[in-house]
């Protein structure tokens, strides 16, 4: 499940870039406790030990809105999600949550997210822009664009 080397470091995006790969990563602690995002130290106080990808983990939708007023250069309506990912059943820990947008759905000519309830079964998904890079206040070049969705498995 984790790198269990207590040196380890958050991926940093040089490494993400030279080896095209995207991680959603959550930090795993010396309690066995798994946390998202990544913290120094656990939620019970325990030390950081390891990483855990969560791209790897299949969710549940724990509850859902769709925002109609969202900032500049975020599509509207933009439905978001709280999921809780599923760790198996080895994980003894607190739940592993996420708050992220519902992808969009390839099916639908307008570009509307997928249609999700409370207990659909997701999956991250990575994708290039979150939001339109030049519709902000700040400089695209002085943030990130990118990131992950959730999208429902069938």
């Amino acid at each position: 499940m984790s790198d269990t080397n207590a040196d380890v470091e958050p991926t940093d995006e040089s490494t993400q870039e030279a080896t095209g790969e995207r991680t959603f990563e959550a930090a795993e602690y010396a309690d066995g406790s798994v946390s998202y995002p990544p913290h120094p130290v656990g939620p019970g106080g325990a030390e950081r030990v390891g990483t855990v990808d969560l791209r790897e983990r299949e969710a549940r939708v724990v509850t859902w809105t769709t925002s109609t007023a969202t900032p500049p250069g975020v599509r509207a309506p933009n439905t978001l999600a709280i999921v809780e990912f599923e760790m198996g059943p080895e994980y003894d820990g607190p739940p592993v949550r996420a708050l992220g947008g519902i992808a969009a759905d390839p099916a639908d000519p307008d570009g509307e997210a997928f249609d999700v309830v409370i207990g659909d079964r997701v999956e991250p998904v990575y994708v290039d822009e979150l939001r339109e890079p030049g519709a902000g206040i700040r400089e695209p070049e002085s943030q990130a664009w990118d990131g992950f969705r959730f999208r429902p498995v069938e």
